[in-house]
């Protein structure tokens, strides 16, 4: 089962210069000029909230400074997953601990 598991984690992750043959933003990407472009309007919420919210990121629009966008998409995906996995082993770990 976990072999199966890296095997299409690793598939998913070679698929991803995929996201590079499109314009448009990745998926909870967007920005206001987005909204407004697709629906017309820029919705309520996304109007008021504006550059309010704002954090730094380790891989800004997917990249690593002197180096193709390809690489950044590699490593920002290797990153994420990483992240993940230690998200959810942390709290693997927490359950079984609290259960025994």
């Amino acid at each position: 089962m976990k072999k199966k598991l890296f095997i299409l984690l690793g598939v998913l992750i070679a698929l991803l210069p995929l996201g590079l043959l499109t314009d448009a933003p990745a998926w909870g990407e967007w920005d206001s000029e987005y909204f407004k472009k697709v629906l017309g309007y820029i919705p309520q919420g996304i109007e008021r909230l504006g550059d309010k919210f704002s954090f730094k990121v380790l891989f800004p629009d997917y990249s690593l400074p002197g180096s193709s966008d390809i690489i950044g998409y590699y490593l920002s995906a290797i990153v994420g997953a990483l992240l993940i996995f230690v998200i959810y082993y942390l709290i693997f770990l927490a359950v079984k601990r609290k259960e025994s």
